[in-house]
């Protein structure tokens, strides 16, 4: 677990049963003004998918304080001719506790306010690496002490209507997650749980 000022951080990852490395990758870091969460998944499983996840994710490092829609921009670019991804971005600025994601595919989120019931995210058809994706922003007011759950298509539906998810700690939320899920994965599994503490 990460504990950051504003935001922590716990990560689960596990790669298809009969591989060795995981076709996701993933990203964050919490900067002064804000925090940026990044999963991309490769298509397929195995090292060629991590290849191309790996190559968002380097992208993304340097273009840490682009805007999202840029992000995907440049990320876009950069694939051409290569092994697609699917992408989730999230942004939380601290200046008004806005949460801003994108997804291209099936990278989801859920975001859980105490005491209030779970939003989910309708990502963009497709992937990136194809042709130019239009990128749709969905944003979130955040109030104190709310759990942002991003996960690629290896986290079933049915695991994400577990009532751990709400647990005020992320490594708690994690080390459930891991005890309860099935043990051999169908597909590369990335979840990560954060908390929003502002």
């Amino acid at each position: 677990m990460i504990s950051g000022e504003h935001v922590d951080v716990s990560v689960f990852q596990e790669p298809k049963k009969g591989n060795y490395e995981c076709g996701d990758s993933y990203f964050y870091i919490e900067l002064e003004n804000e925090f940026l969460c990044v999963i991309a998944d490769g298509l397929g499983s195995g090292e060629i998918a991590k290849e191309s996840s790996q190559v968002v994710i380097d992208i993304i490092k340097s273009q840490v304080q682009a805007p999202v829609e840029e992000i995907v921009r440049v990320c876009n670019g950069e694939l051409a001719g290569k092994r697609g991804v699917v992408l989730g971005i999230l942004k939380i600025n601290f200046h008004n506790n806005i949460a801003s994601f994108s997804s291209i595919g099936n990278i989801g989120i859920m975001v859980l306010e105490e005491g209030k019931k779970k939003k989910r995210n309708i990502p963009n058809a497709g992937y990136l690496g194809s042709f130019n994706r239009k990128c749709k922003v969905m944003t979130y007011q955040l109030r104190k002490n709310t759990n942002l759950i991003m996960f690629s298509d290896g986290v079933q539906d049915k695991e994400l209507s577990q009532r751990f998810f709400v647990d005020s700690n992320v490594e708690t939320i994690i080390d459930t997650y891991r005890q309860t899920t099935d043990k051999i994965r169908h597909d590369d599994t990335t979840l990560i749980a954060m908390r929003f503490k502002k």
